[in-house]
């Protein structure tokens, strides 16, 4: 019984809408996606160019400006990463589902669930390379996790990095010590109700707080996790789900179903970044 009603860019779209949706460190406002539309196949590389800033003079009359050329400096980020998914369907076992569409809507999520966990881990550790989070701190009821965002904000000003859009992403159990202080969580207030009983990660020191298991491990001896806060300015970020197909198996009663999600990150911008290695996250 092959598979009806398949139309493998609908389906392209789909998935690749689903992964969006599951991202966390690939997801629009922790990552830049100027270039998405550059990504065909694996094995392409994109070329970001990054322009020189405008020089800021005092202008006195009739004087000429001395002012720079508007230089480029030329990043190349390869779409180096490729990871396919792949499902084999008995007929027999096809034969208990509804209808085609409904069951491929459900096997696509799934791997676009799979797929984002695999691409949020590439892009966390392209981030984790860019930056240095200096000596190990550790999170606990003496030591409060909002006051390390205050200091991972006061990094980011430093830096000189935008206000608007900074994002942290942060795993559950650091989530967790977010939740247990007032600053976070306010007793009586509508957000902290839905963020208590929804577990929504809102927002805290300036940052758009996100959650994730992809957070990388610290480079330190003490099991740290590394937490890395940002601006989207920082990374940029490409994918597309090439192919999508659907194929009968030629010696089995049996439908292949099969997909490639290929994609590229580079931080391109690393004072944009700032990390902490956190024991206790």
């Amino acid at each position: 019984m092959a598979l009806t009603n398949f139309i493998p860019a609908v389906y392209a779209a789909a998935t690749l809408a689903a992964l969006d949706e599951a991202l966390a460190y690939g997801s629009e406002g922790v990552t830049n996606r100027d270039y998405e539309g550059d990504v065909s196949e694996f094995g392409g590389s994109v070329i970001i160019n990054t322009v020189a800033d405008p020089t800021i003079e005092t202008y006195a009359s009739y004087t000429d400006l001395t002012g720079g050329n508007a230089a480029t400096s030329p990043q190349t980020m390869a779409i180096s990463q490729k990871k396919a998914w792949s499902l084999n369907i008995d007929d027999v076992d096809r034969a208990q589902a509804r209808d085609d569409v409904d069951f491929v809507s459900k096997v696509s999520a799934r791997a676009a669930h799979l797929l984002a966990k695999s691409a949020d881990a590439y892009i966390a550790a392209q981030m984790a390379a860019a930056v240095t989070p200096g000596a190990e701190v550790t999170v606990d009821a003496a030591n409060e996790a909002y006051d390390l965002l205050v200091d991972m904000r006061t990094s980011l000003s430093q830096n000189e990095v935008p206000i608007e859009g900074r994002w942290v992403v942060v795993t559950p159990a650091f989530h967790g010590w977010l939740l247990k202080d007032p600053r976070f969580v306010s007793s009586g207030d509508a957000l902290g109700e839905t963020t208590r009983s929804n577990g929504v990660v809102g927002s805290a020191a300036g940052f758009t707080v996100l959650e994730s298991n992809q957070v990388p491990n610290g480079p330190g001896a003490g099991a740290g996790k590394l937490l890395i806060a940002g601006h989207a300015l920082a990374t940029t970020y490409a994918d597309q789900v090439t192919k999508v197909e659907a194929l009968r198996h030629p010696k089995q009663f049996v439908d292949i179903l099969r997909g490639l999600h290929v994609y590229g990150a580079q931080v391109v911008r690393p004072t944009a970044l700032t990390a902490r290695d956190v024991i206790g996250a």
